[in-house]
């Protein structure tokens, strides 16, 4: 029995020891791979391109400053296709392409209580540049920027409880402590000024996205 029990010590003793040095230690850096709908605040979006919403896909980068804290960088790209009167001139086209690249910076809260919770909540925003084209057929394309702010609130499930040994496996080989699930809401504000040909217009709109994050 004493021999069993030291044996049993032996295989246990390095994964008790891995596990405690996991916990001890916490992540410093979080990467997010998302994607899901964009709703555009442009009024008459559907009316030019079928439909209320666009795709969009995209990811962040962020450093903790402590563990609830992250100060990150982020980038997506939306796209969408029509045929009607271009939105941004009032001109009429037979086909016209949209596309959006916004580049933001942020802050972001978690409400990280413990390395071994289930749900962790979080909420942020900051400022956003919006890269825009809008590319008419036989008409060239109207390329430009604009600045405004974003905030963003969501909900991360994390899947390290759900499959223990990957998770382990995760940590071992490529440093990485979590890996979540998310879902989140996004809403984005950037005004485009009125010119003598538009009015002014809100280059933003509401996202409802989905994601992997990875901390580490």
């Amino acid at each position: 029995m004493k021999k069993l029990l030291f044996l049993l010590t032996l295989v246990l003793l390095p994964t008790l020891a891995f596990a405690e040095d996991q916990l001890g230690e916490r992540p410093h850096w979080s990467l997010e791979f998302k994607g899901g709908s964009f709703t555009p605040a442009l009024p008459d979006f559907q009316k030019f391109y079928g439909k209320k919403t666009m795709p969009e896909f995209g990811g962040s980068m962020a450093y903790k400053i402590i563990r609830q804290i992250e100060l990150g960088v982020s980038a997506s790209y939306l796209q969408a296709h029509g045929t009607a009167n271009a939105p941004l001139n009032g001109t009429t086209s037979g086909s016209v392409t949209y596309k959006l690249l916004p580049v933001s910076g942020f802050v972001l809260f978690r409400g990280v209580f413990s390395e071994t919770q289930l749900l962790v909540p979080y909420a942020g925003g900051g400022v956003t540049r919006i890269y825009y084209q809008e590319r008419i057929e036989s008409q060239g394309s109207i390329n430009g920027s604009v600045d405004g702010y974003h905030a963003r609130g969501g909900l991360q499930l994390v899947l390290d409880a759900l499959e223990p040994n990957e998770s382990s496996t995760m940590y071992k080989d490529y440093g990485i402590y979590h890996t979540s699930f998310f879902v989140e809401a996004e809403y984005t504000h950037a005004i485009a000024k009125a010119t003598s040909s538009t009015p002014e217009s809100n280059l933003g709109g509401t996202a409802y996205l989905f994601g992997l994050l990875l901390e580490f």
